[in-house]
Formats: C-alpha cells, structure tokens, sequence
C-alpha cells in the first residue's frame, strides 16, 4: 500500500496559522468572560485581590498531569501563569511586591514567571518591607523566601495580627527538579475570604528551650522555619503543618506535643495563613 504524501511546508504553515488565530480568538473569548466575571463582583461589592489560590493550584496540577508531546512543560506553565495572572490582574489591579535580600535573580524569575510582565514588581531588601507594603494596599501581593534568611528575622510574627496580611500559598504550585523558576517562596496577601486554600496551616510559634534536639524531634512532622527570639535559648517558629484528616492524628498539636516532649516550653502559637500540599512533578515529564 502506498504511503500517503507528506503535506507541504505551505499546508503545515496554513495550519499553524489556522491554529494560532483559533488560540486568538479563545482568548478574547476568555476575556469576554472576565469582563462579565467583573461585573458580576462589582454587584456583590467583592474587593481586595482576585488571586484565588485553591483555584490556581488546582489548575496547574490539572495543566502538568495532561500534558503530553514535544513541547516543553516549562512552557506550557509559563504561558498558563501569565494567562491566569494578567487576567486576574484585569479583574481587580494588583502589584506584587518582592523581597530581593536573598538573592535578587531568582526571586525576580520566580516572580515573572508566577505574574507575567503586566502586573507591576515592587522590589523590596527585605520581608518585612513586604509584609508592610501588602499590609498597607488593598489586593497586592508579596513573595518572601520560604526559607530562614538570617537578614530577615522572624518576619512571619507581623502576620499574627487579626487584620494583618497571612500566608495564602506557597509558590511554585507544581514542583519539580529542573523547575526554571523553583525557588520557594510564600505569597502573602489580605486574608482572601474565597478561594482560600487550607490543606496545609501556617503558625507563628513562639518557644523557650529551642535546641537541635527539637529540630530533630518535629522534623518528620512539619516544615519549620526557626531563627532567635529575644534570648539565646528562644526562637520563632514558623510552622507549616498538613491539616489532617477528621478523626486522625497529626495538625498543630502534634508538633507541639512533639516540642514539649523534647523538653521546649510553647509560649505562644497563633495562625498566620494556609496554603495547598507542596505538589510534585517528576522531572522530564
């Protein structure tokens, strides 16, 4: 049987073209949408920031489990970020607001690639000059490295407050090895009223008799930022724990049975924002 004939590079080109303008014309389909999505929320008086991040994080996990072909996930991602984020920025304008203390390069790629170019960058030496920022706007968000920089202190205890900014989700919403902008960052914004995401808590944890032993000791069971608090034997403690199940163990009181039982004293503990489970890719795929 004789084979069919390849198509000429006129015919490919012509459908690419036909390809490109139906994109075209789905994203100006899309933004019809938001200018309606709009109109709606101006009618139910919605303020503050349109970022929802339990949305956000459950369509980048939906975007890399069916991705499949030649063309790389890294842009797949990136082109479905800058959708997402320049029209969420269409819904209700937005800055973002970034702590550059700790390495200006990879936290200006981290922002970039999560919000585009449209969205305006605010850059800041250092989290608690975001944290003020965010504070003082009524939708901006901020990027802090989601790590213990020793320049930046304890700066999770500003959001201890109850008006104060918390911690809304933990960037990148998909991981992976050879993510091209990885850095682990927490995005803080207002407290969003909608859309909130709760599998893992965020605490601000004040203790005495902070040591390497109760590092080890609560190590299997949160992720824990610690730096000094006012004492060579206190520490600040931001604690982020995966919200268990009904009726089964773990949460917050684990980790603090698991500190007191290591001989540190809890002074104080209070709710600084949640974020969805650290999700991973594998890498290559």
């Amino acid at each position: 049987m004789t084979p069919a004939p390849l198509p000429t590079l006129a015919q490919l080109r012509d459908e690419i073209d036909r390809i490109d303008a139906q994109m075209h014309a789905l994203l100006i389909e899309r933004g019809d949408i938001i200018d309606t999505l709009v109109a709606v929320k101006r009618a139910a008086a919605s303020e503050g920031s349109a970022f929802r991040p339990a949305r956000e994080a459950a369509m980048m996990r939906r975007l890399v489990d069916r991705h499949r072909g030649r063309l790389p996930l890294d842009t797949v991602e990136g082109i479905w970020r800058v959708i997402i984020s320049t029209f969420t920025y269409v819904q209700a304008p937005y800055a973002v607001h970034a702590d550059l203390a700790s390495g200006e390069a990879a936290m200006r790629d981290a922002a970039r690639f999560h919000f585009g170019f449209t969205v305006p960058f605010q850059a800041h030496m250092g989290a608690a000059g975001v944290v003020a920022a965010v504070a003082a706007s009524k939708g901006d968000l901020g990027l802090v490295p989601a790590f213990a920089a020793a320049s930046n202190g304890p700066w999770w205890t500003a959001l201890e407050g109850e008006a104060t900014p918390k911690i809304i989700a933990r960037l990148p919403f998909v991981e992976r090895a050879d993510h091209p902008a990885g850095l682990p960052v927490f995005c803080i914004a207002h407290p969003v009223m909608d859309g909130a995401v709760t599998e893992v808590e965020t605490w601000s944890v004040r203790v005495a008799g902070w040591s390497a032993n109760a590092a080890r000791a609560v190590a299997p069971l949160a992720d824990i930022l610690a730096v000094p608090d006012r004492g060579l034997d206190a520490a600040a403690l931001l604690v982020s724990v995966a919200v268990p199940e009904a009726s089964a163990p773990g949460g917050l009181e684990t980790v603090l049975a698991g500190l007191r039982a290591a001989g540190t004293s809890v002074r104080s503990a209070a709710l600084v924002g949640s974020h969805a489970r650290r999700y991973t890719h594998g890498a290559g795929a």
